[in-house]
């Protein structure tokens, strides 16, 4: 589990076919301590949750398979690219975001960018398979930062939703080098999709 507060940033420095899977080295900034991350432990990669098969100093590896390459962004990442990271959530670690699995439930695009005060509004669109599952004031992680839903609007093709990035999101995360088009992961809310889960099959037994 994680919590959507990114602590540092990585830096791919390589990228390694490895029998049908993709196996990617990262440069770690100090904001992560790999000397309290072992063999096997999770890190949340630009808010894919990964398993760490090998560590080198400020470098660690993780293998990444094609079912994630398929459902994520990282497919089209490159050597050089910076990716938000953070290490799994430990017992007594503060939630200072909310409850964060990992797990990608979709990639969407941001479609504009406008100034707000000393913040930025980003409006992303919202996906349809997702749209009863977020709500305003509710939480979502994007790329691997926990934001909250300011506004659902429908648009001519669809809806979308907008999230407020104060300064420090900007400059901490790699959200402030997003521009209009570009694909980022989208996971919402924990509680929202098991809520749904459990609606699904009340309204089954219910038939």
């Amino acid at each position: 589990m994680f919590t959507g507060i990114i602590t540092a940033s990585g830096t791919i420095q390589s990228l390694t076919p490895m029998g049908g899977d993709l196996r990617m080295r990262l440069l770690a900034t100090a904001g992560l301590d790999l000397t309290s991350v072992a063999i096997g432990d999770s890190i949340a990669v630009h808010g894919v949750c990964l398993t760490v098969v090998k560590i080198q100093n400020q470098d660690f590896w993780v293998d990444i398979s094609n079912e994630t390459l398929a459902c994520t962004t990282l497919a089209e990442k490159s050597v050089a690219d910076e990716l938000n990271l953070e290490p799994a959530l430990r017992a007594g670690d503060p939630l200072g975001g909310h409850l964060v699995s990992g797990h990608i439930d979709s990639t969407t695009n941001l479609i504009e960018i406008e100034t707000d005060g000393r913040s930025s509004k980003m409006l992303f669109a919202l996906p349809e398979a997702l749209s009863a599952l977020v709500a305003v004031k509710g939480s979502i992680t994007i790329d691997g930062v926990s934001l909250t839903v300011n506004e659902i609007q429908s648009l001519d093709n669809g809806e979308a939703f907008s999230v407020n990035l104060i300064p420090h999101t900007l400059t901490n995360t790699t959200l402030g080098k997003l521009h209009p088009e570009n694909l980022v992961n989208l996971e919402i809310d924990l509680l929202a999709r098991y809520l749904q889960r459990q609606l699904e099959t009340q309204n089954r037994g219910s038939l």
